[in-house]
């Protein structure tokens, strides 16, 4: 086998180990990772406007209102307006939005982290310099992506 066949059997099985954690996501609950992080962002914010879970989440706030949308009309958030100012709408989870985010499986990323923090601090450094070298390689450094391991719908600034 070549050198760079190497390199993309291992990107492919990463991108085969987010697509089948993503699955599992779906298949047990429901929803898309995007949608967890949502909600999971909206319980961890003082103020959970749209705009503030895009910065927590690190996408865009197009993307985010896109799933806000879909997540209000499967009852899991309701919208409200701010009690301090009426301009700003907040995101608050319902009992429903409350139970998925209890029954969602671990994060594929909480198992990486674990291994990833056992490493020595150039090891760590080392991956993170490949992988932002990888991203260049790929023509993919400005694709909106946030820093949570997820398949699906990427957009472009």
């Amino acid at each position: 086998m070549k050198d760079y066949e190497e390199l993309f059997v291992a990107l492919r099985r990463i991108t085969r180990a987010i697509d089948l954690h993503s699955k599992k996501l779906q298949r047990e609950t429901g929803l898309t990772t995007s949608q967890l992080l949502v909600l999971e962002a909206a319980v961890k914010l003082s103020v959970a406007s749209p705009s503030n879970i895009a910065k927590e989440v690190q996408l865009s706030q197009a993307t985010v209102t896109n799933l806000v949308d879909r997540m209000e009309r499967n009852e899991l958030i309701l919208r409200k307006k701010s009690n301090e100012d009426k301009r700003v709408v907040e995101v608050h989870l319902t009992e429903k939005g409350k139970k998925m985010i209890d029954l969602a499986p671990e994060p594929l990323q909480a198992g990486f982290l674990r291994e990833y923090r056992k490493l020595e601090r150039w090891e760590q450094h080392q991956l993170i310099g490949s992988m932002q070298r990888i991203a260049v390689l790929m023509d993919a450094e400005d694709i909106d992506a946030s820093p949570i391991l997820t398949t699906g719908e990427l957009l472009t600034p």
